[in-house]
């Protein structure tokens, strides 16, 4: 069983019944990750299973620190036995550093992870922020004022998107930029 499959089920079990909004967003980003492999070729089943897992810190049974990274990529490591690169791309999606950094938990989530790769990393935020809570693709300027407006302008989460804005936008730009790169590559 590929990590997509694996993580697919682990996701549904975890996010379906007690969270189903998020687990339409969940299914939306994966959606949007498939259409990343022409950019990240043999990487893409990694990519997909990161979105798949990248919000079970949500879950009511998981959280911990109340940072649903860290809580996820947790539960990832310790209970799920993942993959590495999986545990490193929940623990930092999105720019999560910056909501580590709020809720003072830059140390804990430096020392009990390393970052990925650059590109999947970036390739994860792309999927994360340009996909609704729906699970419907959304320009990522509209996705980051949704989340303002669900949390509210003194939340830890608005404030930690508001530091975040810069990395999520040059994210998803690089990817975009990228998978235009493709096209053109393709048709010429």
């Amino acid at each position: 069983m590929g990590h997509t499959e694996w993580a697919y089920g682990l996701a549904k079990d975890l996010l379906a019944t007690t969270l189903p909004r998020r687990w339409a967003h969940t299914q939306g980003v994966a959606d949007r990750a498939e259409s990343l492999a022409a950019v990240l070729g043999e990487d893409t089943d990694t990519l997909i299973a990161a979105c798949l897992l990248h919000d079970i810190g949500y879950a009511p049974d998981l959280v911990n620190t109340g940072m649903h990274q860290l809580d996820g990529a947790r539960y990832l490591r310790d209970v799920a036995q993942a993959d590495e690169r999986l545990c490193r791309l929940v623990a930092y999606h999105s720019c999560a550093d910056n909501e580590a950094r709020q809720r003072d938990l830059l140390d804990v989530l430096a020392k009990e992870f390393d970052q990925e790769r650059p590109d999947l990393a970036r390739a994860l935020t792309y999927c994360d922020m340009t996909t609704g809570p729906d699970g419907r693709h959304v320009d990522v300027l509209d996705r980051l004022a949704e989340i303002h407006s669900r949390y509210g302008p003194e939340h830890v989460v608005s404030r930690s998107i508001t530091d975040a804005t810069p990395c999520i936008v040059s994210s998803v730009r690089s990817v975009e930029a990228a998978l235009s790169d493709v096209r053109q590559a393709g048709a010429g």
